[in-house]
């Protein structure tokens, strides 16, 4: 169903797929749009280790919303930090992962605040902040959640 990966000696160990998902914060996720073009959108991501599963926050309606429930087949995209070789400007190597799932609106309010929580969690510790933004805007939002069907991840050295 899915392709292997052409260049498999660059492929990551499923470890390593899941701690870049753990630390990192963003990616892109593609659904299919409008008309059939493909639709990216840069989004922050908290992954339940527990579950598998990928949550993220969204508004009550827009694109992203429309094309997900028009087709739950997504990819999200995970790009880690990358350095430059030392005196080698051009030269990049990073590590990516890509995740092909299934994408659904949470439907459990309580679950949904509480993922929202933990995903607010990756960027502070403020408890005071993130009580109030969770009360105000908690009403207004979506969670989304990515039940994963293929990983992949990989090491791109380009030097």
């Amino acid at each position: 169903m899915f392709r292997k990966m052409r260049r498999f000696k660059q492929q990551l160990p499923a470890e390593e797929c899941v701690a870049i998902m753990k630390r990192e914060k963003r990616g892109v996720l593609s659904v299919l749009g409008d008309d059939g073009y493909p639709y990216g959108v840069p989004l922050d991501h908290y992954y339940d280790e527990e579950s598998g599963k990928l949550y993220f926050h969204c508004a009550l309606a827009g694109h992203k919303l429309d094309a997900i429930r028009a087709c739950d087949k997504v990819s999200y995209c995970i790009t880690g930090e990358g350095r430059h070789e030392d005196g080698v400007e051009w030269s990049l190597t990073f590590r990516s992962v890509i995740v092909f799932g299934r994408m659904r609106v949470l439907e459990d309010k309580e679950a949904a605040l509480r993922l929202a929580r933990l995903l607010g969690e990756k960027f502070t510790q403020d408890k005071a902040y993130l009580d109030n933004e969770v009360k105000h805007a908690g009403p207004r939002m979506l969670m989304l959640e990515l039940t994963p069907e293929h990983i992949t991840g990989k090491r791109v050295n380009e030097s």
